[in-house]
């Protein structure tokens, strides 16, 4: 018979200090971007541009496309955001969770806006870039 698995109470400390440290820190990260939501939408679709990652039509209508994503992520719910994330996930080793969530909509969504008429680069070059823009406003420790 297999036996129960069940955690004394060190583990059980440890486990529920780790994970009220991560909600804690989402929780802090959720209202950095709420915000900062404009200065890190501009960013964004300034720096996907200047890296020719994206090709438009409109600056304007990939901003707006952008600002609708964040704070989409903002009403999103702990299961929308890992059902939205979970094709990239594996994508870097500790991503950083609207990085991802941002790399995701822009690689399975924003490519059919019509303002937008290509996506250049891979899955890991958007994210870098993305990355690199909300880590500057947004750090996770």
């Amino acid at each position: 018979m297999a036996r129960d698995f069940r955690p004394d109470s060190r583990e059980s400390a440890v486990i529920s200090r780790l994970d009220h440290a991560r909600e804690s820190q989402r929780a802090n990260a959720m209202n950095l971007l709420r915000d900062k939501l404009e200065e890190l939408t501009n960013r964004i679709s300034t720096k996907l541009i200047e890296e020719r990652l994206v090709e438009t039509t409109s600056k304007d209508a990939l901003d707006g496309q952008i600002q609708l994503c964040l704070e989409s992520l903002l009403t999103a719910e702990e299961f929308e955001i890992q059902f939205q994330t979970a094709s990239i996930r594996d994508l870097v080793p500790r991503p950083h969770f609207i990085s991802l969530y941002l790399t995701a909509f822009i690689i399975e969504k924003l490519i059919n806006h019509k303002a937008v008429v290509e996506l250049y680069g891979t899955d890991l070059d958007i994210y870098r870039s993305v990355h690199r823009q909300v880590s500057k406003l947004i750090p996770l420790s």
